[in-house]
């Protein structure tokens, strides 16, 4: 009787969310239950501390008004905003087909906002520029499925486009998601190379039905998000060189991020660092940031590259003088 109680408050609750006014007759029919009944479930709302307000006599009704307090989330103005905030932001994020029910959620929560509350949000409205979805963006329903693989511990199968858009079918032992800036991805465990493994959830097609259960391995050391943060550093760190810049090593050190370089020794007057790139031709470039002169140290193939980069400015360098002329 008790759990009957409930459920019928929270169906009660989510009616009086989706309209601004409601019959006590129509509220009733609604809920399979007397008119009587329904005072008693909008009194009890109110015990609960939700603001329903009534009006009597013909066209009067009930409707959810503004309240000073939102149990029973319990949340402090900062959070509500918070909330509020991110729902309205959701269409330019990268969850795709959620933009729906954002805006259904935000309806939900600004009717029960205080007005001290609502005034603030309606401050901080802006206007967005209606972008397609990018490349990278992921469907909430894959998102959903994926995560519901890892909370049950299921095996998941999915084929998957890597770097160079091969196809492969992959299954695996699904155990995080992660999400870096606008990507999304799945740490698993892959069955057929015995090893951890992160996966673009952009690049997944899951499969149903989905696997059997497995047995939970420790996740590796750092957890998953350090596992994918060094799995992203690692496509950019493909091919090393050697070189030496001549400046005082003060000025340069502070210059060179761990990411994509180490410093090696240095003085007063020089130094040599190890930088990390996609190609020798990134690496290439990347050298005229340091505002210094250089030397290549090694591979042999960077000074090469060297060579095709200053012939590239060369000819850029004509272009623009002739067209000043």
């Amino acid at each position: 009787m008790v759990m009957e109680t409930s459920a019928r408050l929270l169906r009660l609750l989510s009616l009086l969310q989706m309209r601004r006014d409601w019959s006590g007759g129509d509220l009733a029919a609604r809920l399979n239950v007397t008119t009587r009944t329904v005072r008693r479930d909008v009194d009890r709302l109110r015990e609960l501390g939700y603001p329903v307000d009534a009006t009597v006599g013909v066209g009067g009704g009930y409707q959810l008004g503004a309240g000073a307090e939102m149990p029973p989330l319990l949340l402090d103005d900062q959070e509500v905003l918070a909330v509020a905030l991110g729902l309205q932001s959701a269409a330019t994020g990268s969850v795709t087909g959620l933009d729906d029910a954002a805006i259904r959620a935000l309806q939900k929560l600004r009717q029960v906002m205080p007005s001290r509350l609502r005034h603030r949000l309606d401050s901080l409205q802006v206007d967005t520029v209606a972008s397609p979805a990018s490349r990278s963006s992921v469907d909430a329903g894959t998102l959903s499925d994926i995560a519901a693989c890892c909370h049950r511990v299921e095996r998941l199968r999915f084929d998957y486009l890597d770097r160079s858009e091969q196809a492969s079918r992959r299954e695996v032992e699904p155990y995080r998601l992660v999400r870096s800036g606008f990507r999304w991805y799945l740490v698993a465990w892959d069955i057929s190379r015995e090893d951890w493994r992160s996966f673009r959830v952009d690049r997944m097609t899951p499969k149903i039905p989905t696997g059997p259960r497995f047995s939970p391995r420790p996740l590796p050391e750092g957890g998953a998000a350090a596992h994918v943060a060094a799995s992203i550093g690692a496509l950019w760190r493909t091919t090393s060189a050697r070189v030496r810049i001549h400046a005082p090593i003060e000025d340069v050190a502070p210059m060179v991020d761990g990411d994509w370089g180490v410093v090696e020794t240095g003085d007063e007057t020089s130094c040599e660092i190890t930088l990390f790139g996609t190609s020798m031709t990134s690496i290439a470039r990347w050298l005229r940031a340091f505002g210094a002169d250089f030397t290549v140290v090694d591979p042999p193939e960077l000074a090469d590259e060297c060579v095709e980069v200053a012939r590239y400015h060369e000819q850029m360098s004509l272009r623009y003088r002739s067209a000043v002329r």
